[in-house]
């Protein structure tokens, strides 16, 4: 079995924002040489998080919408008290840090609709997001 490791950064500039990155890590499941197996993506923040749905304007603004709502600055979050981020700490653990896909011919299979985004929640910031293809 066949493992490659990469990585890339992306910049945000907003407070809380979804960045599709789907054509990055495609082309690093496509680089890695690998045809079959799985593509691990990860982000190592704990202010981050990874999702995939569809890439369209109005659900993008309603999925921010909602995670403000869910997870509202100001709340009276004890580790606000440290850092005052407590709310983008809480959505990360609900949302996730990673997704997994399965790699088909040295594509990511994916729904047709499906974009993967990185949900920065304490931006604007560099983010490193990590790929990991595993497979043969």
């Amino acid at each position: 079995m066949k493992t490659v490791f990469t990585e890339f950064t992306v910049s945000t500039t907003k407070k809380v924002e979804l960045v599709n990155i789907t054509r990055r890590v495609e082309e690093a499941a496509e680089a890695s040489g690998v045809r079959n197996g799985l593509c691990l993506v990860y982000v190592p923040h704990s202010t981050a998080a990874l999702i995939a749905n569809e890439n369209e304007a109005g659900l993008i603004q309603d999925i921010l919408n909602k995670v403000e709502g869910f997870f509202s600055p100001g709340a009276g979050y004890r580790h606000d008290l440290v850092d005052d981020n407590a709310h983008a700490h809480l959505a990360s653990v609900f949302l996730g840090f990673s997704q997994v896909f399965p790699l088909r011919n040295s594509k990511i299979a994916r729904g047709v609709w499906q974009s993967i985004f990185l949900l920065d929640l304490d931006g604007p910031r560099s983010r490193r997001v990590t790929v990991e293809v595993l497979g043969e």
